[in-house]
């Protein structure tokens, strides 16, 4: 009996690390990300909710971490490019998974000019 309880102990403690994901929020305000790093661990699954909270259209633009993550519902991606576009006062959730370790460049492909970037890691 004790064998059977420790048993099903341990199948619903892998249960709940296997549907375990993390959880972070990014701002996309006139000329700017909050925060501007942002930094995950590789295998791990995210959820990363965008928010613009500015007054004009921006982007989330970052091709080359895009290529290095499973993107659980890339329909939240543009077509063309591989980016999140975001209206004023608009909210998205990138689900995704790092395969590897890595640092990317993060730019908002309208302001990137005028210092709208950041980085992304994974560590």
């Amino acid at each position: 009996m004790k064998t059977a309880l420790a048993l099903v102990a341990m199948i619903s403690s892998l249960a709940i690390a296997q549907g375990a994901e993390e959880r972070m929020a990014v701002q996309l305000i006139e000329d700017r990300f909050v925060p501007d790093k942002l930094v995950f661990r590789h295998g791990v699954e995210y959820r990363l909710e965008l928010r613009n909270d500015g007054r004009e259209m921006h982007e989330f633009t970052a091709p080359e971490f895009f290529k290095a993550v499973d993107i659980r519902n890339p329909e939240v991606l543009e077509r063309a490019v591989p980016e999140v576009l975001l209206q004023p006062g608009e909210r998205k959730e990138l689900r995704f998974v790092a395969r590897q370790p890595g640092r990317y460049p993060l730019t908002c492909a309208d302001h990137d000019w005028d210092g709208m970037v950041g980085e992304i890691v994974v560590e």
